[in-house]
């Protein structure tokens, strides 16, 4: 199996975290975790299929996947190659004006957000790309050309923030009085921009916080209440919701 960590150039970092190009030889089928953020994938060899309710569906060689709320399973052809594009939380913003919650659990072809001749002909260059360098650079080329210069939001900005700081336990009525600014703009704000609710971010947020912790020597009880779960029948079922088991089974 290949995985490779490729850092975006300058002009792309404050908008793309990182590319990821990962290869690998057999078929397999390996569940996803929610994670924070909307990843844009191009198969450059073999395919990818997602399995929901015992239905197994080929996904586009060229898709954007917004952020999720469960687990997914995803399942490879033999010899697959894959470039991922990791945006931060409102990066996507600054290359399309598709409102980024319209992508909540979904997969889709990239085709919805970019134009059809702009993603076949990105196709096109993948096909006669040879090495990992070129992938790198035709993917870093199509999005400077694709580059709009907006304002970054500030405010959704520190709204993220907040919500890394709090590790996902801050209420959106402190988000709201500390952001001094009302209910319905602010979440309408930051469902376009993110791609979800601001309590449904720092719930994935919280999520990824007790992942990292059952790592650690500490009982699910510590786990539960450092992290503010009102007691651990809401900690099991918002784990079962996001993984599919439950901690202790996760654990081992």
């Amino acid at each position: 199996m290949k995985f490779e960590i490729i850092q975006p150039s300058e002009p792309l970092r404050p908008y793309i975290k990182q590319f990821v190009i990962t290869e690998m030889e057999d078929e397999s089928e390996y569940k996803v975790l929610p994670s924070l953020g909307i990843v844009i994938g191009f198969q450059y060899k073999g395919s990818l299929a997602v399995i929901q309710e015992n239905q197994t569906s080929t996904l586009h060689t060229a898709g954007i996947t917004g952020i999720v709320d469960s687990y997914k399973v995803f399942k490879n052809s033999p010899k697959i190659g894959t470039l991922l594009v990791f945006f931060t939380e409102i990066g996507l913003a600054h290359f399309t004006k598709h409102p980024a919650n319209e992508l909540f659990n979904l997969s889709i072809g990239l085709e919805y957000i970019f134009e059809k001749s702009l993603v076949d002909e990105i196709q096109e260059r993948f096909a006669l790309a040879q090495t990992d360098t070129q992938r790198i650079q035709i993917v870093e080329q199509f999005f400077l050309s694709q580059l709009q210069r907006i304002r970054t939001d500030q405010l959704i900005m520190e709204a993220v923030r907040l919500i890394y700081q709090s590790q996902g336990s801050i209420r959106v009525k402190e988000l709201n009085e500390r952001l001094n600014i009302s209910a319905s703009p602010f979440e309408k704000r930051f469902r376009k921009l993110v791609g979800t609710s601001p309590k449904k971010f720092a719930s994935i947020v919280r999520f990824n916080v007790v992942l990292d912790a059952l790592g650690e020597k500490k009982s699910l009880s510590e786990i539960c209440y450092e992290n503010n779960f009102f007691d651990q029948a809401h900690f099991i079922k918002d784990f079962k919701q996001f993984t599919g088991e439950t901690p202790d089974k996760m654990r081992r």
